[in-house]
């Protein structure tokens, strides 16, 4: 508790009130905030002593995320020559395992840049510390604290905002935006040609998360009213994998096979019209295509809604590792202020793409006059906030088991759908892999 304490005094100072809002952003509910602790222990000047600070990341190499990181703790050890940080990238998923490891093990890093879902393994671990108190809710978009907060409780400061899954497409092969799932379907059915492996639509057919957008269409949710129990075999359900199915069986716009990679790659060698991917691609996409390169939402299905894929983004959670060490809370309590302030959020816009979680730099000409960001920010206007529950850790592993048994077998979508409810079932009972204590 005393860590806590300390750490609230040490970033309370984290608040920056900014009025711009980004458009279309839909309401969430205010953050609860924990009344703000006096800093008494908090050093009345910047630390002098050296300070070394582990940031562990899940940013890669491959659209230079991982060298945008590194340029800002580098930018701040030049403000302050006596802290040093290391900067080590993880896949997603071996962040999390990697990190719950180390806490028990007593040699976990002190900072985290990672994804929301993370939340609930990290809450239920009690590894990490709650924000409450130390960011003023008024400096970020509502619907990015809205992915971080749990329990009453908010645990991440919002570096990015989006994670959305949208709709891409080569303006050579799709002149426009197709105004609905309908018009979708018509433009790939025109470009495929599978002898000569050329596919209309293209996306990850692995991953469940590919799944949730097409549930949302269909009014459909992973979670009942308690936001714990899972809701997978329900008529919203069967309806978003027949959809799916139909694109690849009856429709016949996609390969027989795509991961991620596979996916990916079609699309950048002009070998798809269209891909639903994630935000997290699109300066990659941009530096492909230039003005080809169309973005916007998934489109609208035809007799259902648009698609709501989740939104959440990258933030930065705040380990128990920092234990008792004044100084260092200090110092990680600045650096995010650093990271997260509108020139640093700017400059993220302008290397990676991404839209910032700072609503001063949300509202900069950066992105407001930027076609690629216009149309990412529109499908954002479709997205829900992803559930950080640990209960969703295995709703996911459920439904990527249905979706690949989709897409492989040719599974029934019914059958698909209980035996993904079984499978989340057992998984959230007592005693199962994600059960709440």
């Amino acid at each position: 508790m005393r860590s806590k304490l300390r750490l609230a005094a040490l970033v309370a100072g984290l608040a920056v009130v900014a009025s711009a809002c980004a458009a279309g952003a839909s309401p969430t509910p205010e953050a609860t905030v924990a009344p703000t602790v006096a800093p008494t222990v908090a050093p009345e000047t910047y630390p002098t002593g050296d300070i070394k600070i582990t940031l562990w990341t899940k940013e890669g190499e491959g659209d230079g995320a991982l060298q945008f990181v590194k340029k800002l703790t580098q930018e701040y050890e030049a403000l302050h020559p006596n802290v040093k940080f290391g900067v080590t990238n993880k896949d997603v998923e071996a962040l999390r395992q990697d990190f719950l490891t180390s806490s028990l093990a007593g040699n976990a890093p002190e900072l985290l840049w990672t994804v929301a879902d993370h939340i609930g393994p990290f809450t239920a671990a009690d590894t990490i510390l709650p924000l409450d108190g130390l960011i003023d809710p008024a400096t970020y978009l509502s619907n990015a604290l809205a992915a971080v907060q749990a329990d009453g409780k908010t645990w991440g400061a919002p570096i990015s905002y989006g994670n959305q899954l949208m709709l891409y497409w080569n303006k050579d092969l799709v002149p426009t935006a197709p105004a609905d799932s309908d018009a979708m379907i018509a433009a790939a059915k025109a470009f495929t040609d599978e002898a000569a492996g050329k596919y209309g639509l293209v996306f990850n057919q692995t991953e469940s998360f590919w799944l949730v957008p097409f549930l949302g269409a269909y009014n459909g949710s992973v979670f009942a009213a308690d936001g714990k129990t899972p809701t997978l075999d329900t008529p919203a359900m069967v309806s978003a994998l027949t959809f799916m199915s139909n694109l690849k069986f009856t429709d016949k716009v996609m390969p027989k096979e795509a991961d991620y990679n596979v996916a990916d790659n079609l699309f950048k060698q002009g070998n798809a019209a269209m891909i639903v991917n994630g935000d997290w691609t699109l300066g990659a996409y941009a530096d492909v295509f230039k003005d080809k390169l169309g973005v916007g939402p998934i489109p609208k299905i035809t007799g259902a809604d648009f698609p709501k894929p989740y939104t959440a983004g990258a933030f930065f959670m705040v380990s128990k590792a920092v234990g008792d060490d004044a100084d260092k809370q200090f110092v990680i309590a600045d650096f995010i202020k650093f990271a997260t302030g509108r020139d640093a959020q700017i400059e993220m816009v302008k290397t990676l793409k991404r839209l910032p979680g700072n609503l001063e730099a949300l509202g900069d000409a950066i992105v407001t006059g930027d076609p690629y960001l216009a149309g990412a920010a529109e499908a954002i206007t479709h997205g829900v906030p992803q559930p950080t529950n640990l209960e969703m850790r295995c709703v996911f592993d459920s439904m990527t088991a249905g979706v690949r048994d989709l897409f492989t077998k040719g599974s029934d979508p019914a059958a698909v759908a209980r035996n993904m409810q079984t499978s989340a079932d057992a998984g959230v009972a007592p005693g199962g892999e994600c059960a709440a204590e």
